[in-house]
């Protein structure tokens, strides 16, 4: 009997719908792992064409204790300060803003094997989906962009990652697609698992986190010592989006690329009565604290950002 926890869920189907597929309703939290009539995939059928990878089955490190989040704090406040002075207030700063304490304490969980997208989608591939629906284009007008809050820049670098014609920024098909929702991530699953007969959706926190991770539950894809050359986060001086696949060293022990930096990452996991989603990962402008596999943070979900991306699960 499969179990679906529903008290912050955004849920779809109709209770009589659920008992018939034999699911059992779990009033707790939100995190969907399975699709209730798919099953998992054997590494050979998940790694048919390179594109996405296999997770094994097993225990995993997920979370943070208290020695991990300092120094999370410390070496983000190295980022931003330039003397002793400046580096110590960096930190009080961030300290009373509690950027790391929000996550969950270090443990271990175990987990079914899952099928993950070895990249995050591109534009190129966001673009194959709303010609094919006529699907809206990625974006967000000024109006909405001062509405949501959390600017961190100003609408005109936004402008720099609009659409336009429907046509994504020149050269950069292989950049991650931003300014989506996650409603709109869902929507392009939905029309890839349709047009192929394959289920496709978000990962879960802890699916995502696993991923980044490994079983060992490492603070970065390489290891627990922070590398400025590690992935493109606000020391890389790009100040934007790159191709995916760019940083090997932010690629994670089980293959899978760009689990630090580049983007925040939407998952399948929600709080708040499903009004809020758990976003995995760090974006091109983020401190090295923010960009460790146990950081989370929850946005709105019809939050569009130029922060913000998403790949997928594979299933049968």
């Amino acid at each position: 009997m499969k179990t679906i926890n529903l008290s912050q869920c955004k849920f779809k189907l109709g209770l009589s719908i659920a008992i018939a597929l034999n699911i059992v309703l779990n009033i707790s939290s939100c995190q969907v792992s399975r699709s209730a009539n798919s099953s998992p995939l054997t590494q050979q059928e998940c790694e048919t064409d390179g594109s996405f990878v296999f997770i094994p089955s097993g225990k995993f490190i997920q979370g943070s204790d208290r020695s991990e989040r300092d120094y999370a704090y410390r070496i983000s406040a190295e980022a931003i300060g330039k003397t002793p002075a400046g580096i110590q207030q960096a930190e009080q700063k961030l300290r009373q803003t509690g950027w790391f304490d929000g996550e969950s304490d270090r443990q271990t969980k175990s987990i079914t094997s899952y099928c993950i997208s070895r990249n995050l989608v591109t534009n190129q591939e966001y673009q194959e989906f709303i010609q094919a629906t006529n699907y809206p284009a990625p974006g967000i007008t000024e109006a909405e962009y001062q509405q949501q809050g959390f600017l961190v820049h100003p609408y005109a670098k936004v402008q720099e990652f609009l659409w336009k014609n429907r046509s994504f920024p020149k050269n950069e098909a292989l950049h991650p697609v931003v300014l989506i929702s996650y409603d709109d991530a869902l929507a392009y699953a939905d029309w890839k698992g349709e047009r192929t007969g394959i289920t496709y959706r978000l990962p879960t926190e802890s699916e995502w986190e696993k991923a980044a991770r490994g079983a060992s539950g490492n603070y970065f894809p390489w290891g627990n010592v922070w590398r400025s050359d590690g992935t493109n986060s606000a020391g890389s001086g790009l100040n934007y989006t790159n191709e995916t696949a760019t940083f090997p060293l932010s690629r994670s022990v089980y293959g899978v690329e760009d689990m630090a930096g580049n983007v925040f990452e939407y998952t399948s996991t929600l709080e708040q009565e499903g009004s809020r989603v758990v976003m995995k990962g760090c974006g091109w402008d983020d401190f090295p604290g923010f960009c460790r596999g146990a950081y989370r943070h929850t946005r709105p979900i019809d939050s569009r950002h130029i922060l913000f991306g998403f790949r997928l699960v594979k299933e049968s």
